[in-house]
């Protein structure tokens, strides 16, 4: 493929299915990773959101299995965290999501000990704290969590479980595109990875399942043909003790924030 060209099919894939721009936190917004800008600068802003060369297609050609499911192609570690307290919500800012892209919306979280900056992500053991599927199924291929995520100016609310314990914690937000996934392969994982640093009184530490043995190919709810009735089963593992419904609205900005470094300390 010329560079042209793969320049051009690169821009078609940013601008198709957008990304994560910003997230807000009890009206404070904090950047996210830029997939547009931030690949081709010198010096990238301190962010919490885990780096990635692309917003294309999210899912690994060679499987479920393959580490670029974890937090999208080649992640690297977000240099920052964004400052959370158990039971806030997060608003997460798309720049965009097709409409023809229909699917479920889920949150993840994997604690990261000592350090988000520095773990390795094949290790971290990821429990679910939100999901939302087919929300509607009197029409065909009918309204999904997707479709909500337009309808609310492409923004996402997701609560942090009041039960959890403080810490270092990675979010992955995940959306799954099942418009082809009436074959094997069909479905498009697109996931982002943000940094948090978890306060609070809880002390739930939830078991977790490494990334690449969350779904397989075959899973009731990645092989599946929406454009048919259908009863649809969100796939990964059921939903932790203490997770809450949160009813999707968009969080108003107060401020901007910049996220911090856990740990470092001024000089």
């Amino acid at each position: 493929m010329s560079r042209l060209l793969f320049a051009s099919v690169f821009a078609s894939h940013v601008l198709g299915h957008g990304h994560v721009s910003n997230i807000v936190v009890n009206g404070v917004s904090y950047q996210g990773w830029d997939v547009n800008s931030f690949p081709y600068m010198e010096e990238v802003p301190l962010v919490a959101s885990w780096g990635t060369p692309n917003t294309g297609g999210g899912w690994p050609d060679s499987g479920y299995s393959d580490p670029d499911i974890i937090c999208h192609i080649d992640a690297v570690n977000g240099e920052g965290s964004i400052p959370v307290a158990a039971g806030d919500s997060i608003s997460l800012q798309w720049t965009q999501w097709p409409d023809t892209h229909h699917g479920p919306v889920i949150d993840y979280l994997a604690n990261c000990g000592s350090s988000c900056q520095t773990v390795d992500k094949t290790t971290l053991e990821f429990f679910k704290i939100s999901e939302v599927g087919l929300v509607d199924d009197t029409t065909v291929p009918g309204f999904w969590a997707t479709d909500e995520l337009i309808e609310n100016n492409s923004s996402w609310l997701v609560q942090i479980p009041e039960t959890v314990a403080p810490g270092d914690y990675v979010l992955r937000h995940e959306l799954i595109a099942l418009q082809g996934a009436h074959t094997e392969g069909g479905a498009q994982n697109y996931m982002q990875c943000i940094n948090l640093q978890i306060t609070g009184s809880g002390s739930a530490q939830p078991e977790g399942v490494l990334a690449t043995d969350l779904y397989t190919s075959t899973d009731s709810g990645i092989l599946v043909d929406i454009f048919k009735p259908l009863t649809y089963t969100i796939p990964g593992p059921s939903l932790i003790a203490g997770a809450t419904p949160v009813a999707q609205a968009t969080s108003a900005i107060t401020s901007s924030g910049t996220a911090i470094v856990p740990g470092a300390t001024s000089a």
